[in-house]
């Protein structure tokens, strides 16, 4: 029975353990807390090199500056918020009172919940275990950390430097196959966060639903860009090449297709073309470009690609290089023309496949997003305030970006989160803290009050109240 395997026991004594002491000690102060998030900074950024060392291995290659840019520097500054603001957001919060409770006194006062459970994918394996982390730690958890085995050295590394750091009984690392992970969702956590892909969203719902264990997803789904009628049209090709191109596409809030004004195409594809020679100079041998994790998901991207070609797209590569299956290099490539019916429209392509689709108005641009599923982000590039406002209020994603890709990502003090299929809940900054607290309403009655005016026994004297109350 995979329930008896030793790794799934210890997980069900860990979780035992960390509740425990939880009991014990439920409500760290700040300085604590700021404690342990200075100690989370140190250790990552002490020992950056070795990660990012662990991670180009994991990827077949993936360069250090990306890794630092897009991790490293993103959990330094989420950490220096909650360090900033931290103390602020543990205040108890002091909420008004309608007149017929007054003098009742009126608060919220936020409450650790807990022991929380961490999910991390493959792709961002740092940034998205540490991410929920800072939150967790800054609303005062415990919390227990499910690293990907995609990236076997990373998570290896990231667990020996958590156990380094923390007591296990306040931040532990568990590391695991499929077996392992379906067991870390149906665990009794009081809180538990994953990010990872919709499909496999809907299994771990499921999991924690048997608990009800409240639960934060951060999915994907086809994200668009949409390239707006007064936009800067070079600047915007730019813009969308950059977000599509880092770590080759595998980004959860990676542009997944672009809407252009029709009779644009080519002119995208040719500005493509341009920015990624200036991008990845020659390409077949630039170490800038990140590797496909695994030969799957190559054979996966291939396969997409493929198939829209066989259904009548077109197939546009934006640099001399063809994909290289042995080193896992695929190559940005524009599509059009494919059918809605191809896998490549219907699933997140997760890689550098980039379907350029026309539109006539920006009525059917967003019609266009509005009759799909949510997505975890929309671009926009455009100008025109009217036309800013109208995307802004007229569709719904889990964020947006104006005349930028991903760096809403990177606003510590921007909520994270999808919507729909893309995901619910949210964390970064004081919505993080927030998710991984209980903002607990307290009442505080008054000695002297009016409460025994509307007590029974009912007569005339409670009808005569209630009348006049229902008045004003």
């Amino acid at each position: 029975m995979k329930n008896d395997l030793p790794e799934i026991a210890a997980l069900d004594a860990l979780v035992r353990e960390q509740r425990a002491a939880y009991l014990k000690a439920p409500y760290p102060s700040w300085d604590q807390r700021a404690a342990h998030l200075k100690a989370l900074r140190e250790v990552l950024l002490d020992n950056r090199d070795a990660l990012a060392d662990a991670m180009h291995a994991d990827f077949g290659n993936r360069a250090k500056e990306e890794i630092l840019l897009a991790e490293f520097l993103l959990v330094k500054e989420e950490i220096d918020g909650a360090l900033r603001h931290g103390k602020r957001w543990m205040k108890t919060q002091r909420r008004a009172t309608n007149k017929w409770l007054m003098p009742a006194r009126a608060k919220v006062v936020p409450q650790p919940l807990g022991v929380v459970g961490i999910i991390v994918p493959w792709n961002y394996p740092v940034l998205l275990a540490a991410g929920p982390l800072i939150s967790a730690l800054t609303a005062g958890n415990r919390a227990i950390i499910k690293m990907s085995e995609l990236t076997p050295r990373t998570s290896m590394l990231f667990e020996q430097l958590i156990s380094q750091t923390f007591a296990r009984d306040h931040v532990a690392v568990v590391n695991g196959d499929a077996a392992l992970a379906a067991a870390f969702s149906a665990q009794p956590f009081d809180h538990l966060l994953f990010t990872g892909s919709t499909k496999v969203g809907h299994e771990v719902m499921r999991a924690a639903a048997a608990n009800l264990t409240p639960v934060t997803l951060e999915l994907g789904g086809k994200s668009p860009a949409i390239v707006g009628p007064h936009a800067r049209f070079d600047y915007a090709v730019d813009s969308i090449v950059a977000g599509k191109t880092l770590n080759a596409g595998q980004t959860c809030i990676a542009p997944d297709y672009v809407l252009v004004p029709r009779g644009k195409e080519q002119a995208f594809i040719e500005r493509a073309r341009v920015r990624m020679a200036r991008l990845y100079p020659d390409f077949a041998r630039n170490t800038d470009y990140t590797s496909i994790i695994s030969p799957r998901h190559f054979e996966r991207l291939q396969r997409l690609a493929d198939e829209a070609r066989d259904q009548g797209a077109q197939l546009h590569a934006l640099t001399d290089a063809a994909p290289d299956a042995a080193a896992r290099r695929f190559p940005l490539v524009a599509v059009t023309q494919a059918p809605d019916s191809t896998l490549l429209m219907q699933e997140e392509i997760f890689g550098p496949l980039l379907p350029v689709i026309p539109y006539d108005s920006l009525d059917d641009a967003i019609a266009y997003i509005n009759a799909r599923p949510r997505p975890l982000s929309l671009y926009l590039y455009d100008d025109d305030k009217t036309t800013i406002s109208r995307v802004t209020h007229e569709t719904i994603a889990g964020g947006m970006s104006v005349n930028e890709t991903l760096m809403h990502l990177a606003c510590e003090s921007l909520p994270f989160g999808g919507v729909g299929a893309s995901g619910m809940g949210a964390y970064h900054g004081y919505e993080g803290f927030v998710t991984f607290s209980k903002m607990k309403p307290v009442l505080t009655q008054a000695r002297f009050n009016g409460r025994g005016l509307i007590a029974p026994p009912y007569g005339k004297r409670v009808r005569a109240l209630l009348s006049l109350m229902l008045r004003f």
